[in-house]
Parts: structure tokens; C-alpha cells; sequence
């Protein structure tokens, strides 16, 4: 099968495309074009993808592990296509993808004879290379925004020891008027126990991490967006590329260790001319962030005491959910190594 009429890639990383971006896309390009979109990603059924990639498409759009998969199968070809876009091209090398989107471009018609879009949020030096290296003589667009922040978000800091971010942070929850708030943390152990300590303390409260089972993940920001979930416990993985509406606060319970994913993070409230508050904990851990942070945004933070009613007398965690696996994500695991081992066989 080659992809017909009027052929688009569109390669992204898993949270653009499985949290709601291929929504929006299909939204707006079926609307108006009648086109054919298809969406394939890791975590769902692998078989009903498969299937709906042979029917015929003409708008192609999906993660790079998953697209590589259906064509070594033979299940589509590249040789029809007339436009490709590459989303998030620098979280694509964050994640470790870029050997697959690699993979793909170099099966694809020559950059001349195809339309190249490149999307990225920072333009490093190893993005700019591969838009000279797959693009043909790329024009550049800028948006740069007035500031850094914008100035709908209150930002406060708070700086406690490490021992009392928790005492800290449910104290504050339970003073704050907050009806969506989103708690960024660095590391999915640390948003476990974070969210066993609020659910202990009376909180409604769940982890959505990068290893999350991606019909939970869905089903967590379905939930959180319309509300019934007042409060998630993130990794980076949601700090760009998602458009939840009214999220009144952003704790950032640890500091980010990249001073762009700090303004990624806050930038998740006071979206749509909406205000919002950001609070970060900076700890003895993660402190050492603080000064590139202040640098980037151009200001300081604002600094609030931290009085002793603020610390909460806390009730023991609940117990942790554990999940496993699903045996498909596992496979798709084993299948994705195979590929890289391929591809690095095949550069050397």
C-alpha cells in the first residue's frame, strides 16, 4: 500500500500524539479537507492499527517505533509521499528516537521532491543538522514570544528541606482554592510516593508518568481535564504538547534540573488569557537549578516564608496501586531493541 492522494507523515513522540494532538489534527484537517487520517502509536491494539494502516490512507500520522514496524511489514510504503512533519524534533532526541526518525527519512523521496516541516520548541544545534541534512535549503520561522513568561502566572518559592516538601505541600493544598492542579516531580518514584502521601491525606489524587499503561494515561487525562481528578502527580512528560484548560495551580514539587522545562511546566496554567500560580519547592536537592532558572526567565522568584502552620501534620501514605505491564507493551519492548540493534548494525 502507498500512501494515496495527498500523502502526510507526521512523527511525533507518544504524549503529543496519544494525548490529544491527533485529535485536534483530525479535527481541523478532516473538517476541511475530507482527507483520510490514520493514527498509530505504541500501547494500543496493534492488529486494529495494522489493519486500518492497510485499508488506505492519506494522512499518516504516528510514533516512530510503531511506524517502523508496519513498514518493514510491507504494510504501507514511502514512495507516494508528498509532505512530512516531524513534531517536537527536540524532545525526539530527549527520548532517543531520532536513529528511527532517521530510519524514516532516509526512505522517503528525496528532501526535493517533498514538502519538510520541522517543529521544535528550541532549536539546538543537533536539530538545526537535521534540518540540513533531510530538509531541502530549510526557511526558518520564529516565534519568539514578548517574555519568557507571561505575566498570568504568580510565581512563589518556597524553600524547604527535602524532609518537608510533603508536610509543605499538603499544608498549602489544603489552604489553596485549588480545583486543578498539576504537581510536577523529576522522578516516577518520588510521584508515587507523592501521591500515596495525598491520597492518605484526603486527597483525590494519581501519577501519570511515561511507563503509565497508555489506556490508564488516557483515561487519567480524560478524567483530570473534565474535572472529576482535581489533582496530578507528573513527570516531564506532560509538561509540553498538551492543552488542559483552567489548570488553577502548578507545583513544581521538585525543581526542574532544565531551566526550559521550567517555563514549560508553569506555562500549563494561565493558558488562554487565564491567570494561574506556580509554586516551587527548591530543596537542598534540586536547589542548585534555581540560579539557571532565574537566569532564563529574567527575574527572580519571589520569595514566601515558611511559617510553621504551613508544615501539615500528616496521616500515613495509602497504599500504593501497583500495575503491570500490559504483555503487548512488553513485546512492542523486545520488538523496539531488535529495531534499534538493526539500525545500528545497519550505520555501522
Amino acid at each position: 500500500m502507498t500512501l494515496s492522494l495527498y500523502a502526510v507523515a507526521a512523527v511525533g513522540h507518544l504524549s503529543r500524539i496519544s494525548l490529544g494532538v491527533s485529535d485536534e489534527f483530525a479535527e481541523v484537517l478532516g473538517r476541511h479537507t475530507g482527507f483520510k487520517q490514520t493514527v498509530v502509536y505504541g500501547g494500543e491494539n496493534y492488529d486494529k492499527q495494522r489493519d486500518a494502516v492497510a485499508a488506505g490512507t492519506d494522512i499518516l500520522m504516528g510514533t516512530p517505533g510503531r511506524l517502523i514496524d508496519y513498514f518493514k511489514q510491507h504494510v504501507f510504503d514511502l514512495k507516494a509521499l508528498d509532505v512530512m512533519v516531524l513534531d517536537e524534533a527536540d524532545r525526539m532526541f530527549d527520548m532517543g528516537f531520532i536513529a528511527d526518525v532517521r530510519f524514516l527519512m532516509r526512505r522517503m523521496p528525496h528532501p526535493t521532491e517533498r514538502l519538510n516541516m520541522l517543529f521544535s520548541a528550541t532549536l539546538s544545534y543537533r536539530v538545526m543538522e537535521l534540518s540540513y541534512e533531510h530538509m531541502n535549503n530549510a526557511q526558518f520561522v520564529r516565534i519568539e514570544p514578548d517574555k519568557v513568561t507571561v505575566d498570568r502566572v504568580r510565581q512563589f518559592l518556597y524553600l524547604p528541606a527535602t524532609n518537608e516538601k510533603i508536610a509543605l505541600l499538603v499544608g498549602l493544598l489544603r489552604q489553596l482554592e485549588a480545583h486543578r492542579t498539576m504537581v510536577f516531580v523529576n522522578t516516577k518514584r518520588v510521584a508515587e510516593d507523592v501521591e500515596a502521601y495525598l491520597k492518605g491525606n484526603g486527597f483525590n489524587a494519581a501519577v501519570l508518568s511515561g511507563d503509565v499503561p497508555q489506556n490508564k494515561r488516557l483515561r487519567l487525562l480524560k478524567e483530570f481535564t473534565e474535572g472529576q481528578l482535581p489533582i496530578l502527580v507528573t513527570t516531564d512528560v506532560a509538561s509540553r504538547g498538551l492543552h488542559i484548560p483552567d489548570v488553577s495551580h502548578v507545583i513544581n514539587f521538585d525543581l526542574p534540573q532544565d531551566a526550559e522545562d521550567y517555563v514549560h511546566r508553569i506555562g500549563r496554567t494561565a493558558r488562554a488569557g487565564a491567570e494561574g500560580d506556580a509554586i516551587s519547592f527548591a530543596c537542598e536537592e534540586y536547589s542548585f537549578s534555581l540560579p539557571d532558572i532565574e537566569r532564563y526567565i529574567g527575574h527572580a522568584i519571589p520569595r514566601e516564608p515558611l511559617e510553621a502552620g504551613l508544615l501539615a501534620e500528616l496521616q500515613p501514605p495509602a497504599r500504593r496501586e501497583r500495575y503491570q505491564a500490559h504483555p503487548q507493551r512488553r513485546h512492542e519492548g523486545r520488538r523496539r531493541e531488535s529495531s534499534r540493534g538493526d539500525s545500528r548494525r545497519r550505520r555501522r
